[in-house]
């Protein structure tokens, strides 16, 4: 992941702490709260990328926060319940939840269910992107055809290989966007966890000698420091 930020939403401050080391742990930004009237200050001050959200809140209960975070955003919300009775769980589902977890759960199962959510929510953004629906990408010094998979180089063509023209692609396609090293191994070569980011880094690396002026100092792809890489729109 992308050190994306996760709201913990849960009265009992146990469950709070818990929860923050293990998403931490993963190396996830982490913002908590008690009671679920302070979570829409939180939600527009710090525009969470995921919320994990207790039913049984005092006052205003989860249900009726996720009621109302859902008239004006879709962030993925996973609700955690100390009831396994169905109704619960069908009412979180039905007013906008995306998942839920019942209260013992192995934090495990939870951190598998985070980035579940948020690999679609990713999966989801990147298909509704306008930019994906351009064929031809234009940059300084730089042209990307995605119909016919060519790429110019100050009006040269250069030749990728496929993996190559990818990675290439899906960067162009979100500039600015910081991909972790996670992600783009998921998305270009459909690998999961466990997998060798050098092979992200070893592509990249050939990317650059191609495109780059000065591969040294990349205009095109830039590396993130301790998380991946973003194409650079200039």
């Amino acid at each position: 992941m992308a050190g994306e930020k996760i709201l913990v939403v849960d009265d009992e401050a146990v469950v709070r702490k818990v929860v923050e080391h293990h998403l931490v742990t993963e190396g996830f930004q982490v913002i908590t709260a008690g009671d679920g009237g302070s979570v829409f200050e939180l939600v527009r001050a710090h525009k969470p990328d995921l919320i994990i959200l207790d039913i049984l809140l005092p006052g205003l209960d989860g249900i009726e926060v996720c009621r109302e975070i859902r008239k004006e955003n879709d962030v993925p919300i996973i609700f955690l319940t100390s009831k396994r009775d169905s109704s619960d769980i069908v009412l979180g589902l039905g007013v906008g939840g995306d998942d839920y977890m019942v209260k013992p759960f192995h934090h495990k199962e939870l951190i598998a269910r985070v980035k579940a959510n948020l690999r679609r929510r990713l999966l989801q953004s990147i298909a509704s992107t306008p930019s994906e629906q351009k064929q031809v990408l234009g940059y300084p010094g730089l042209e990307i055809d995605l119909s016919s998979r060519t790429v110019l180089v100050d009006g040269s063509p250069v030749a990728l290989t496929n993996k190559e023209f990818e990675l290439l692609a899906l960067l162009a396609q979100n500039s600015n966007r910081v991909f972790s090293y996670h992600q783009l191994l998921e998305l270009v070569w459909q690998f999961k966890d466990n997998a060798d980011y050098r092979t992200v880094m070893v592509h990249v690396n050939r990317l650059r000698k191609k495109l780059e002026p000065d591969p040294s100092q990349p205009r095109y792809i830039i590396t993130v420091r301790g998380i991946g890489y973003k194409f650079h729109r200039q």
